[in-house]
């Protein structure tokens, strides 16, 4: 440990140093309104007039030297009940607009659209984001650890709030109306931090009304402007939502002889405001058929694959909880609760959950907070006992956008049934954690320290796991550098670490160049180096890829990457993962391939992205490709094709394999309220083909009724393995 802390302590020496911005560009102003404002995207109202908009929207892409080719405006109100926005998006000339759907959270640099950003606690980490396209379809997201890339932002988070679009021959404009109950903020708070982005398909044009420099993403918090209210605010409302919901579900397992009749289910969801900053989440019996299944993939990986979060309960302040760690070591991963995986077909199935309760928020604006505590059933058929989840998260802010965090994990083998509670005392699993996250205030030099500890009954040597990472970003240059040591005894079973007992070293290091070209614009080269070790065995993986990657002005992108790989195999394994003759125990592999990404300009009605790697596969070669292609008609429909071929030629005893993956999807927005969706999912490595089917009707605000068909099947001969249909109609209702 003394090690580890002296390295944390030299990270925050270096990196606190030196980090300013100025901050002397205009604010916003919200101007406070008594006269009600008629939502219909008109403009008409008085609030609405010349005065107080704000403007001046600056490129972020193309370039960031310049203004925006069409001008943007805005103006935003406010009242004891409502925030009010309108915006005006003039265009250069006539035009058609993109919008690839008609379902609510779109998402792609490929549509129209206006998006504001609300860091209504100031600390430029996290913020409410809101977006209408030209034909009046919302989107809502959060934005975590200061929207650094595009995976800081989940669109699963949905909540209350209304908006309309108007299009006119010169422009298009919106109003929206945001309920003060729907955001968390500080009672009696005079301003937050803002930024207004709009992406412009016909100009092929990204622009900011506070500047955010080219090589940063547009969601990042780090450069937003002030929002300066009138008058101090005030939460008059109570705040509370309720959610229930009722289901219907049969099903049948042809595998097992098994069939369950329609079986009817209510549960629900609760909001509670707890003061304006904290929320309260409660469930009860929650039922999540309705999600979409996982977008399957062809795994040649040696161990567990990632499958992302989408249960809504789980998701508000959901970073709060699952940002601790690396990829590598999450100390939690929330779909270790209430989920399973069917290895007949490779699906991952929900395991009920009974109750659950979640506080989360902020305590001010330097404090944030998590509490969760969670409760599983038996299920004697699954093999499956009832488990007890507690977690605990705490963040303090300290600097001008970084914080210290703590976290505690606790699993407990504490089971409910009818008639009696069973709790085994020395079936536990937990986890203690404290992290540093760096962020500076130009948003140049980002990074994370951090020690964690798992604790059970029989705890052997190093059980805990340390990680140091540090990247600077420039206009040119952008390079980090990662130490990440994981114990071999290190055991989160709440969260995801597909390997342990190792070390990882990991630099990597980009230059970009940005040309004068009508064609291209931007490219450079990256090299970036993985290295894995331990004690015993020494070197067991390295990774060096060579990569050059080119971005066209049209959106239009090539990557070329030349990868030399290492792999000593501490355990037997078959290349293919379909059950042939392993490779021994004791061996080891030196390969290069070769691999090409494209991808196509967005905006256009077909795209296509294609990977392809070619080149050494352990003893054998593999010919890999992977496009993922799409077809859009207007924004009524959507067709969409996963494809996965993975040719492995192995000498024997090692068996050959040709592995597919096809995944066409079906996307239906017959209107804003009704939408159909067909995915279907052929896997020859596992031996399934999957269908499922989902309508969707959004009868009310955030209130739906959905009825989903999942069908699963051997494709040889097409036998059914098993069937489900189920209807759930859930209401969002404002107490």
């Amino acid at each position: 440990m003394p090690k580890y802390l002296l390295l944390i302590t030299l990270i925050l020496l270096f990196c606190v140093q030196g980090f300013s911005q100025s901050q002397s560009a205009p604010n916003a102003f919200a101007f406070k309104v008594k006269d009600p404002i008629v939502l219909d995207g008109v403009l008409d109202e008085e609030i609405w007039d010349s005065e107080g908009w704000s403007e001046n929207f600056t490129q972020n892409f193309p370039s960031d030297t310049s203004q925006a080719t069409a001008s943007t405006r805005f103006k935003i109100a406010y009242d004891d009940e409502n925030l009010y926005i309108a915006a005006v998006m003039q265009n250069v000339g006539p035009r058609k607009y993109v919008s690839t759907s008609l379902r609510r959270d779109y998402r792609g640099e490929a549509n129209d659209g206006i998006t504001f950003m609300f860091d209504t606690f100031n600390d430029k980490t996290n913020a409410f984001q809101f977006g209408v396209n030209p034909y009046g379809v919302q989107r809502e997201g959060l934005v975590s650890n200061g929207g650094a890339k595009s995976e800081d932002l989940s669109l699963a988070w949905d909540n209350k709030w209304f908006a309309e679009a108007v299009i006119y021959e010169d422009r298009w404009q919106i109003e929206a109306i945001i309920p003060l109950s729907t955001l968390r903020f500080q009672d009696g708070g005079q301003n937050w931090n803002l930024n207004f982005y709009r992406i412009d398909s016909h100009e092929g044009e990204k622009s900011t009304w506070s500047p955010i420099p080219r090589q940063f993403s547009l969601l990042s918090l780090a450069f937003s402007r002030k929002l300066i209210f009138e008058e101090p605010l005030e939460k008059n409302d109570a705040n509370i939502s309720l959610i229930p919901y009722v289901a219907s579900r049969m099903s049948r397992n042809y595998l097992e002889g098994t069939k369950e009749k329609p079986t009817p289910s209510i549960g629900g969801d609760a909001k509670v405001g707890i003061g304006p900053a904290l929320n309260l989440d409660l469930t009860f019996n929650p039922d999540f058929s309705q999600v979409e299944v996982d977008e399957q993939v062809t795994n040649l990986d040696r161990f567990e694959i990632f499958f992302p979060e989408r249960r809504q309960f789980f998701l508000e302040n959901g970073d709060l909880f699952a940002n601790f760690g690396h990829p590598l070591a999450r100390p939690f991963f929330s779909r270790r609760i209430g989920v399973d995986r069917d290895e007949n077909t490779g699906q991952n199935i929900q395991n009920k959950i009974i109750y659950g309760a979640r506080i989360s928020g902020k305590i001010t604006d330097d404090w944030r907070v998590g509490m969760m505590n969670m409760q599983t059933a038996s299920d004697d058929e699954a093999g499956i006992s009832g488990k007890n989840f507690s977690v605990l998260a705490v963040q303090k802010k300290i600097f001008s956008r970084s914080n210290i965090g703590f976290i505690f994990v606790d699993r407990e083998s504490f089971a409910l049934d009818e008639y009696q509670s069973v709790f085994d005392p020395n079936a536990y699993n937990r986890l203690v954690g404290l992290e540093y996250n760096l962020a500076s205030e130009d948003n140049k030099w980002t990074g994370k320290a951090f020690y964690h500890r798992t604790f059970e009954k029989e705890v052997g040597e190093n059980p805990g796991t340390f990680n140091a990472f540090v990247r600077y970003n420039d206009l040119h240059w952008n390079g980090s550098v990662s130490y990440l040591d994981i114990g071999e005894n290190y055991n989160p079973l709440v969260g995801f670490a597909p390997r342990v007992g190792y070390k990882r070293f990991n630099p990597d290091l980009a230059y970009v160049f940005f040309p004068k070209s009508r064609i291209i614009n931007r490219h450079g080269p990256k090299i970036d180096y993985e290295q894995l070790f331990n004690e015993n065995l020494g070197t067991t993986d390295r990774d060096l890829k060579l990569i050059y990657e080119v971005r066209f002005q049209n959106l239009a992108q090539i990557t070329i990457t030349q990868r030399n790989r290492y792999i000593y195999l501490f355990k037997e394994f078959d290349p293919t993962r379909t059950g042939a003759e392993p490779l021994p125990t004791g061996t080891d592999y030196n390969t290069n391939t070769i691999g090409v990404e494209l991808k196509s300009n967005p905006r256009k009605l077909f795209n296509i992205t294609l990977t392809s790697e070619f080149g050494q596969y352990f003893t054998g070669n593999i010919r890999k490709i992977q496009s993922e292609m799409a077809l859009r008609l207007g924004y009524i429909a959507n067709i969409s094709m996963n494809f996965s071929y993975n040719q492995i030629r192995l000498p024997e005893p090692q068996a050959d394999a040709n592995l597919l993956l096809v995944g066409p999807r079906i996307d239906l927005t017959v209107s804003k309220k009704l939408f159909w969706t067909t995915f279907i999912q052929y896997n020859n490595q596992i031996d399934n083909l999957n269908i499922n089917t989902r309508l969707q009707w959004r009868y009310a605000t955030v209130s739906d009724m959905f009825i989903v068909y999942t069908d699963n099947y051997f494709p040889g001969d097409f036998m059914p393995k098993q069937r489900s249909l189920v209807f759930k109609l859930n209401y969002w209702l404002n107490l």
